[in-house]
């Protein structure tokens, strides 16, 4: 390999560094500890969970080069910190939209053991 090709960047690690700089720079405490409001002696802070995620690649195809990539960043409000005469709380926020199936599920096994228990008391009845 010639000093030339040495000197020279790899355009597929220049495009993944790049994309990596950019997500990256996102990812401060800002982005999951909102910043605090204050109302009448109280200060709260928002708190949420941020995901990234960002892929490429490159190719070659007949002497031609290309190369590609996508990212993304998804934030989920998680709950806040509550400050208050000195003293300070975690409150949670509730997503009942997900507990919905949990508790419907729950619900239908809790039916069908039900069922089950019947059928074994009358079995052994008679």
């Amino acid at each position: 390999m010639s000093q030339q090709e040495q000197s020279e960047p790899n355009p597929r690690e220049n495009f993944l560094d790049r994309m990596a700089q950019r997500l990256g720079g996102t990812a401060r405490a800002a982005t999951i500890f909102g910043a605090p409001v204050e109302r009448d002696e109280v200060t709260v802070i928002p708190v949420a969970q941020a995901a990234y995620g960002f892929g490429g690649g490159s190719g070659t195809k007949n002497g031609e080069e290309g190369s590609g990539g996508g990212g993304g960043v998804r934030v989920s409000p998680l709950g806040y910190i509550e400050i208050r005469n000195g003293g300070t709380v975690y409150k949670p926020i509730r997503d009942w939209a997900v507990l919905v199936p949990a508790i419907a599920t729950g619900g239908l096994l809790a039916l069908l053991g039900a069922v089950g228990i019947v059928r074994l008391l009358r079995c052994k009845k008679g």
